[in-house]
């Protein structure tokens, strides 16, 4: 059996960083296991072609169960299953959220990760040249973050529909206040995806003492008889099982969704939760899949009045200028610029997003537009509403079942509708006006109609890809991690991801994520 110093499992944005960071000691062995194939696809560099990836096999394909608010519907969760993980499939939207989410961690038992004892790991991942505010970003990270290198025309319109609407423009949308509009910070380097494989892992992998084995997918952690993690079990490409140990420490980088599911594959969870899946239990700790969050979002669509969008991207123009130059359509995030307001103003920080995008999104990008046009999104930013995780079974191989309740509470219905609202009224400004034509399917357009309104939210709500929260840092009875990511219990190993988020931020998850993989990786190296 070989033996590592470090036995990592997920080469997703937090296992990216931590081979990168941990691998910096050359006395250290560090073993990075990915279930996924390599990176190397060409769509995974072009920014906008990152739905071109979805349900391939660079994707887990989730689903979520059944959702009660949602008209039963069973709505599609990709993740990225590749070196990179989700920053390989993503939209390249580098938003970090506001001071209160960390404060609010802080509050919550996450001792030392308040805002301002987080941001400088922000910095520390951040590469970002041409800013106005070098106080706010770091400057030679991995991370290349750079304003988009060729806005569409139509979403320069609706930054100035949103200064039509007394919006505050932002200086740098990653200052600690993010109320108002700006332009998206994105990953990118000269036009291309700029994932954290890229950033951490690429460079890494010339040194001697990282092996990074793709194809291997983790079937249990290791654990002795004195709670002490000391290995993995996975199984290769061709269903061989292999056994590593690990001499200092197991991380587990899976995700929201894959980190819970390993940990109670490994027998440690909710012992009802064990024994209803048929699985040992090994370890009670009832907080593990609970406290389940997303982002969910609704969107309004419109035919845009000049042939300028998205719509146009695929054409042997937009696809020479890209090859030649690293410009044109294809180098769009998609997401091309963001507003974060408040629907009620006793709130102390924004609790809806809304998110531009110069073409028609629609059922995650899977359909061929049926022509130009425009999308407006609303975005739950701070959902009441919290789900579960919970294995279908003691088979590894089968996907646990995954539900988000969202709406469950019946605010967060209030607040996504208000939003909802708010992004139809930016289509009626004089700035945006001039490219906004009829609507455009599903989008019905709104009056006053909420029954209409209502049914739409139910009918044609999608997850913003962001679930955290399954593996909760903090203390209590439910909480999985402590505030240095050890999981409560067991010793030699740690949840390193988005799952330990104990609130959803507002913001996007991407930034944060990469945050608490840098300060896991100092936490660990101590």
């Amino acid at each position: 059996m070989l033996t590592y110093d470090y036995v990592i499992v997920g080469a997703g944005s937090a296992g990216c960083v931590l081979a990168g960071r941990l691998s910096e000691d050359p006395a250290v062995q560090v073993l990075l296991l990915e279930a996924g194939p390599s990176d190397r696809k060409q769509e995974i560099r072009v920014p906008a072609a990152f739905s071109k990836l979805f349900k391939t096999a660079y994707d887990w394909d989730f689903h979520t169960g059944k959702q009660p608010e949602l008209a039963q519907r069973e709505l599609y969760w990709p993740r990225g299953r590749t070196l990179g993980g989700s920053s390989s499939l993503n939209a390249q939207m580098w938003v970090r959220g506001h001071r209160a989410d960390y404060d609010g961690w802080a509050e919550l038992g996450a001792e030392g990760w308040s805002y301002d004892e987080v941001a400088p790991y922000f910095r520390r991942a951040e590469h970002r040249t041409g800013s106005n505010n070098g106080d706010v970003y770091g400057t030679d990270g991995p991370l290349h973050i750079q304003e988009l290198r060729d806005p569409n025309p139509t979403t320069l319109a609706f930054l100035a529909a949103c200064a039509e609407q007394g919006m505050p423009r932002l200086g740098e949308l990653n200052s600690p206040d993010n109320e108002g509009y700006s332009p998206t910070p994105v990953t990118q380097k000269r036009g291309r995806r700029w994932s954290a494989a890229d950033g951490y892992l690429h460079p890494a992998r010339k040194r001697p003492n990282l092996t990074v084995t793709t194809g291997a997918r983790a079937r249990k952690v290791l654990i002795d008889n004195d709670k002490r993690a000391i290995g993995v079990e996975y199984a290769d490409s061709s269903d061989r099982i292999h056994q590593v140990r690990a001499r200092r420490e197991v991380v587990l980088s899976g995700g929201a969704i894959g980190s819970p599911h390993l940990l109670m594959l490994s027998g440690i969870g909710d012992p009802d939760v064990l024994r209803t899946a048929e699985l040992p239990v090994r370890h009670e700790l009832p907080g593990v899949g609970r406290n389940l969050q997303d982002h969910l979002a609704a969107a309004t669509l419109t035919s845009c009045t000049e042939p300028v969008t998205l719509a146009g991207a695929e054409s042997p123009a937009q696809l020479l200028r890209y090859l030649l130059l690293a410009k044109g359509l294809l180098t769009s995030n998609v997401g091309e610029a963001v507003a974060f307001i408040r629907t009620d103003e006793d709130a102390p920080a924004p609790d809806i997003e809304l998110i531009f995008a110069p073409g028609p999104f629609v059922n995650h990008g899977l359909e061929p537009p049926a022509g130009h046009g425009i999308t407006v999104a609303a975005v739950l930013l701070q959902p009441r509403s919290t789900g579960t995780i919970v294995p279908s079974g003691p088979d590894p191989y089968r996907r646990p079942v995954i539900d988000p309740a969202y709406l469950s509470a019946p605010e967060d219905r209030t607040t996504l509708v208000a939003g909802l609202r708010r992004a139809a009224s930016l289509l009626t400004t004089s700035a945006l006006g001039r490219y906004v034509g009829a609507p455009m399917a599903p989008w019905p357009g709104i009056g006053d109609d909420d029954d209409t309104i209502n049914r739409y939210v139910n009918e044609h709500s999608e997850t913003l890809y962001h679930p955290v929260g399954t593996c909760r840092m903090g203390t209590g009875g439910d909480a999985v991690v402590d505030p240095e990511l050890r999981v409560h219990g067991i010793t030699n190993l740690r949840v390193v991801d988005a799952s330990v988020m104990p609130r959803i931020n507002r913001g996007h998850t991407h930034a944060p994520t990469v945050m608490i993989a840098e300060k896991a990786a100092d936490l660990m190296k101590r």
